[in-house]
């Protein structure tokens, strides 16, 4: 291991330049979510938290069993992760598109930023009934709904990252007379990469927030209906069982980006 202390003028000096560089602790946060599932179940037991608004763990458990073994579970959730992938990867491509040519061309950067900025303010949750209204009650306004709500900060995103690109490297790459299209595939996209990565942490949970609530409107299969019936039937086990639902889909998510991180922003 090599020596983390120099010698100034004779005095031995603590090597301080390490960066800020956090390191992922996964064991760390799974013993954190048990740790509090454990509380929780543990201040139920003792009569600190009302089962009867809100289960423990275990009541949790067993309503995800049965609804497993029934297969309403299955059902339900292919049902929303077809919706949801359909949305946000249609959103993203085009926020995609759209954000990098804000980045890059004067003649879109003022016209497309006036209609972003026009649209993006607007609650998506209340343009549902109106996408309804246009695309019917089937999976076409469930999917719109989803990546309109994706587009916006996408594109936000997106452009952000290329205007964050340091243009002294895009002036370096024009001195060694790069072609434009290999300065913006080999510098603009890998400078804004970071941006855009970070962005999609942002468009997934947005995306989940759009299905569910879509789903509570007019969908007959999906864990947005299924959470709005156990709701209306006071079912509470089922009720929570169908949030816990969500939450796993959200932290697989968010396990899938890590690792799309890691892989793509290697070179950091």
């Amino acid at each position: 291991m090599p020596d983390t202390n120099i010698s100034i003028a004779g005095a031995r000096v603590r090597f301080r330049a390490a960066g800020f560089a956090p390191r992922d602790i996964p064991v760390a946060g799974a013993a954190t979510l048990i740790g509090l599932l454990v509380l929780w179940q543990i201040a139920a037991s003792l009569g600190l938290i009302s089962t009867t608004f809100l289960s423990t763990p275990v009541q949790i458990g067993r309503a995800l069993y049965a609804l497993a073994i029934s297969g309403e579970l299955w059902a339900n959730l292919a049902a929303s992760l077809q919706r949801l992938a359909i949305g946000w990867f249609a959103g993203t491509a085009a926020g995609l598109v759209v954000g990098v040519a804000l980045g890059l061309f004067t003649i879109a950067r003022s016209p497309g930023m006036s209609v972003v900025s026009a649209f993006f303010p607007i609650p998506k949750i209340a343009l549902v009934p109106l996408f309804i209204i246009w695309f019917g009650i089937g999976e076409g306004s469930k999917d719109i709904t989803v990546g309109f709500g994706v587009f916006f900060p996408t594109v936000i995103n997106t452009m952000a990252g290329v205007d964050g690109v340091p243009r002294g490297l895009i002036r370096m790459a024009q001195s060694f007379g790069l072609p434009w299209t290999s300065i913006v595939r080999k510098v603009v996209l890998p400078g804004a990469l970071p941006a855009i990565l970070s962005g999609f942490r942002i468009t997934t949970s947005t995306a989940i927030i759009l299905l569910v609530a879509a789903e509570m409107i007019g969908a007959e299969k999906g864990i947005g209906a299924f959470v709005l019936q156990a709701g209306n039937l006071y079912d509470i086990d089922n009720l929570m069982a169908g949030i816990v639902v969500l939450s796993v889909i959200g932290l697989i998510v968010s396990w899938i980006l890590g690792r799309i991180e890691k892989a793509l922003l290697a070179w950091r």
